[in-house]
């Protein structure tokens, strides 16, 4: 056998063993499904249960107490379409983080890319989202989305999901090889979910941030803050699940009827795409640096 068919131990290629081991990929998302709930009551009940806590919560603060649900028609489809997108990044995000860690006594027995970890920590975060925008769709559905959706409003729900699993693979990876050797790496991860939901129109609409910006003759705020990756996946689930169960042009309230699309939202959509992939190689950048020490740091 020529010596060129055998490998280097310890040598990565990077997300290329990744598809190379796919078979490992597979038992680690299997295990990682499997296992979220085991010696659970009420099993994937959960995945319904905490959207929905969440969705009561912001909508009794927002909707009610702020009277945002007067301000923004159908204000619960608007909240929940950006809720889901906010979890599955969460999720991702976090799990990619703390992937490596969690997971230190295979790191340290034997060698496998460590890329599989934060890979699977995003397609299980994936699968998780899935409960919660299968009841988004069945609640849009009642309200009649299916005779007013487009082909084009149905391509930004993909291209919603992609980039936000594209943007939290680059951060996990980024964030979750400096956790090994620094953990207050998990405190700045929290702090940037914990900012994530608010620096996105999830609670508000992005008019308002418009409006802001201008009062203060700030207007490039408007721009730098729409060309954040949450913020397109999220305008991109309103424009595809919101957008068609509510005809804004039909209110008499200015309030209402000042509901716009986000501005440049196809153009925007790529530039958060190439920010994403900027970020999603800086991060397999820094991580395929780090992971060499693992062993040792862990």
């Amino acid at each position: 056998m020529p010596r060129a068919e055998f490998d280097v131990p310890g040598r990565s290629r990077g997300l290329l063993d990744v598809f190379r081991w796919h078979y490992l990929l597979r038992l680690l998302i299997r295990t990682g499904v499997t296992t979220r709930y085991r010696n659970s009551v009420l099993g994937w009940t959960w995945s319904y249960v905490r959207p929905a806590a969440q969705f009561l919560v912001f909508w009794a603060v927002m909707g009610l107490f702020l009277d945002l649900n007067r301000g923004i028609p159908n204000y619960a489809v608007y909240l929940f379409s950006g809720i889901v997108v906010i979890n599955l990044f969460s999720e991702a995000f976090k799990n990619a983080t703390t992937s490596i860690v969690g997971n230190a006594p295979l790191v340290r027995k034997v060698f496998l890319p460590r890329q599989l970890f934060a890979v699977s920590a995003v397609v299980v975060a994936f699968v998780h989202f899935l409960p919660q925008v299968a009841l988004l769709l069945v609640v849009c559905l009642f309200m009649g989305w299916i005779v007013q959706v487009s082909i084009l409003q149905v391509l930004a729900i993909f291209a919603a999901v992609i980039l936000i699993l594209l943007f939290a693979l680059g951060l996990g990876l980024f964030f979750g090889a400096v956790n090994v050797r620094f953990r207050d790496a998990e405190n700045i991860v929290e702090l940037l979910l914990l900012l994530a939901t608010w620096a996105s129109p999830v609670l508000y609409h992005w008019t308002m941030v418009a409006q802001a910006a201008r009062t203060v003759g700030l207007d490039w705020l408007t721009e730098l803050y729409l060309l954040n990756p949450i913020t397109q996946a999220v305008e991109l689930f309103h424009y595809a699940f919101w957008y068609p169960v509510t005809d804004t042009s039909r209110s008499t309230s200015p309030v209402v009827a000042d509901m716009p699309l986000a501005p440049d939202l196809g153009i925007n959509t790529l530039w958060a795409f190439l920010i994403g992939l900027v970020v999603f190689f800086v991060g397999q950048l820094v991580f395929r640096r780090l992971e060499g020490r693992f062993a040792q740091d862990l």
